[in-house]
């Protein structure tokens, strides 16, 4: 049957709404700050194989890796009528401790197997480990807090209850960490009702054609936008600062080969994984190369798996782009996904160099901390990621004080903030003249204070601190960022992976990089 484009338009619509209906669901029933506020959580649909056909406007380093989550699910269960499994494991589907996925199955009335398959990833602010907040400066990935295996936390819509207080008495945060919980299968709840709604309203063979047929239109779209790009091989390097063990720098590389209408990514080359969190898996490997050849394509294109069908991606087992057990793993999901995503848009830029932008902020810039509210008669636990500038590119300067590429989380609003834990935030602006220079320069980076009211374990995984982010044609690199703990009137240099006590009118101050600018003389 010949395409009806109307139709498929159609369909791209309704399920996308589906994973953002999702979204505003766990949105509004969560408990935490890091769910509510920052948004850090990312839902999507799924076809009966598994098959991404729709994702909700999240983040990106969750949606590209969030396929091996239901993947890995799939394996451990065949799911039935009413069960939600959950996994954070980073070695099964997942990509670090903090972010825990929920996957269902879709079942139609009288049929035995799944017509469909939902999930949802978010972002808790503490699930256990050495350190509050879960991100800590660990050597293995047992300190990092509770490794999920994908299991059953509801069976035939009953909830297990002795597995929910296990995971509750594993945690700093219990009422907050069930709170989130129950949020994310709220949401999966209201994903299936969309779901059979719009069978019951198309019938399933319209709506399983429709789903098929999404994916190919992605595959061709991608296909077509690589077969615009010259054939050849094109490698790019850049580096992150040091694991926080070792302040030797940690090489991504990477070889991009451009054959007709498909692509070879090959990480070779990238460092061994190291002893510190900044551990990738090859779950990460895969949401940063899927991004960073969505981008390619100039018009608005379906999120669907059909996406990564041209493209091969080639990551040795061992390397810090998919490091093996017991590797630490916090970072590699946040620093290193940028850092995957710059060598990337790098190699890229030199297929297409009036396309590509320069390097972004390259950092999620992270800080957690945590401790005792006495005020409030609570212990606390706190992450958030903090905005940097955007790269120029070849028509247009960078923005500032935004967050990019694998991120697309919101910051916490002071008020939130302030109410809600033991804090106030002496500034919060722009840090004017970070961005690198250029015929475009590049968005300036962001300036937040935080004054600690009580004392707390702090921990900071950023990069980026010891060289900026690189310009393109000519283009200057972006100011480095900085660290900055303010004690007794005396600054003290914190370095770019630190973990920290600090004492009551303590402030640690995050200067976040500024973009590269694009453009020089004789561009």
């Amino acid at each position: 049957m010949k395409n009806d484009p109307i139709e498929l338009e159609l369909f791209r619509h309704l399920l996308a709404s589906i994973a953002e209906e999702m979204g505003a669901v766990l949105r509004k029933t969560a408990f935490s700050a890091n769910i509510k506020e920052r948004r850090d959580y990312s839902c999507a649909v799924y076809d009966s194989g598994g098959n991404t056909v729709a994702m909700g406007d999240h983040m990106p380093v969750h949606l590209g890796a969030m396929p091996l989550s239901v993947e890995h699910a799939r394996k451990a269960f065949e799911l039935q009528p009413g069960d939600v499994a959950i996994l954070n494991d980073p070695f099964q589907g997942g990509t670090h401790l903090p972010d825990i996925t929920a996957v269902s199955a879709v079942f139609l009335a009288g049929k035995r197997k799944p017509a469909f398959f939902l999930a949802n990833r978010a972002h808790h602010a503490d699930v256990g480990g050495m350190s509050p907040g879960s991100m800590p400066m660990a050597r293995e990935i047992y300190q990092e807090g509770l490794r999920i295996p994908p299991i059953l936390l509801v069976r035939r819509g009953q909830i297990d209850r002795g597995l929910l207080r296990l995971i509750l008495a594993n945690v700093r945060t219990p009422e907050e960490r069930e709170g989130d919980l129950l949020a994310q299968l709220m949401a999966i709840h209201r994903g299936e009702i969309r779901l059979r709604e719009m069978v019951d309203c198309y019938g399933l063979t319209v709506v399983g054609r429709n789903m098929s047929r999404l994916q190919q239109y992605s595959e061709r779209m991608m296909r077509a936008a690589i077969r615009k790009l010259p054939e050849g091989e094109y490698r790019f390097e850049d580096f992150l600062d040091g694991d926080g063990v070792s302040a030797e720098p940690v090489r991504i590389a990477v070889a991009v080969t451009i054959e007709g209408d498909s692509a070879t990514v090959d990480f070779t080359g990238s460092a061994a994984q190291v002893s510190g969190p900044l551990n990738a898996n090859y779950a990460i490997a895969i949401a940063a190369t899927t991004y960073a050849f969505r981008c390619l394509i100039r018009e608005e294109v379906p999120f669907t798996a059909g996406l990564m069908r041209p493209v091969t991606v080639i990551a040795p087992a061992g390397t810090v782009v998919n490091a093996l057990p017991p590797a630490a793993m916090a970072a590699g999901n946040v620093e290193t996904s940028q850092r995957i995503t710059d060598v990337l848009l790098g190699a890229l830029s030199r297929a297409a160099p009036d396309r590509i932008p320069a390097a972004s902020s390259g950092t999620m810039n992270n800080l957690t901390f945590g401790g005792w509210d006495s005020r409030r008669g609570r212990a606390f636990a706190y992450y958030e990621t903090i905005a940097g500038g955007m790269g120029a590119g070849p028509i247009n300067a960078g923005e500032s004080a935004v967050h990019t590429h694998m991120t697309n989380s919101w910051n916490t609003p002071v008020e939130a903030l302030e109410h809600q834990y033991p804090v106030r935030i002496r500034k919060y602006g722009i840090r004017s003249g970070s961005g690198g220079a250029g015929e475009h320069a590049g968005g300036d980076g962001i300036i937040r204070s935080f004054e600690f009211l009580a004392a707390a374990e702090v921990t900071i995984l950023s990069s980026r601190r010891a060289n900026g982010p690189y310009g393109l044609g000519g283009g200057m690199p972006g100011k480095p960022g900085r660290n900055t703990l303010i004690r007794n009137g005396r600054k003290i240099a914190v370095a770019a992976m630190a973990q920290l006590t600090v004492e009551s009118g303590d402030v640690l101050e995050i200067e976040s990089p500024g973009g590269g600018g694009f453009g020089g003389p004789g561009w």
